[in-house]
């Protein structure tokens, strides 16, 4: 049996995508639709609020394309935390004009293939501000699920743990050339959804996304082990741009 790799995990993360029933939006009232957005407002205050008490993070982003029209990316310190919080809203009035489309959950995770040697992970605050991340507010957002492959000489999981050491760190070499350009978070999922992680890059160039997945698929890591799921896109939504986005 080969080495199992030692993970560190912090926050438990939803990503939650929605469409918006634009017909049933259109059919109500100005007082509904009003009480609607005054109701998702106060959501958005009160996540803000969380986020500034340190207790869990915040994203909204509109999504470009038929898949969903905006998705919420929460943080939280417990998966009891996120379940509460997405009932909450779906009891919301805003809710009712809503259609889930997709969701992942999963938790933020951090991979000893990357560990500082004789580092207490629990003591370094590097570490603990990327297992517990304040989301970027940047203007853009691409998130993609994905897994290593398990199929004949491309098994991930048969590798020698120190083959596996020496690939991610040439793998993760190139995201840091993207420093200071784009912003990730890897999430783990085994056991928690349907792929093994889930990959979330924020930027303000959403060209860079295309540059930094592409010049990943050539390295070995993508190219003989990556396997992919959807790619969702979209651009930061402010409480005053989601006001605008759902007037009619």
């Amino acid at each position: 049996m080969s080495e199992a790799v030692q993970t560190l995990e912090g926050w438990y993360a939803l990503h939650d995508f929605r469409m918006i029933d634009w017909n049933a939006w259109h059919a109500a009232t100005p007082q509904e639709r009003k009480h609607a957005t005054e109701e998702l407002n106060t959501f958005l205050s009160e996540w803000q609020q969380i986020e500034n008490d340190k207790l869990g993070s915040t994203a909204v982003y509109s999504i470009v394309g038929q898949k969903a029209d905006f998705v919420f990316m929460q943080l939280r310190e417990t998966l009891e935390e996120l379940n509460d919080l997405e009932n909450a809203f779906n009891k919301s009035s805003f809710a009712a004009f809503t259609i889930p489309v997709y969701s992942y959950v999963s938790i933020v995770e951090l991979s000893s293939y990357l560990a500082k040697p004789g580092v207490d992970p629990s003591e370094d605050p590097e570490i603990q501000a990327r297992l517990k991340p304040t989301l970027p507010k940047a203007k853009h957002i691409c998130f993609y699920p994905m897994n290593k492959r398990r199929e004949g000489n491309d098994n991930w999981y048969m590798l020698p743990a120190d083959d596996r050491k020496t690939m991610m760190r040439s793998h993760g070499m190139i995201g840091r050339t993207y420093a200071g350009k784009v912003k990730q978070i890897i999430t783990g999922s085994v056991g928690l959804d349907d792929w093994e992680w889930g990959v979330t890059l924020f930027s303000d160039d959403p060209l860079h996304f295309k540059k930094l997945v592409y010049e990943m698929r050539f390295d070995e890591v993508s190219a003989r082990f990556g396997e992919f799921g959807d790619f969702y896109v979209g651009n930061l939504l402010t409480p005053e741009k989601f006001t605008k986005l759902i007037t009619v």
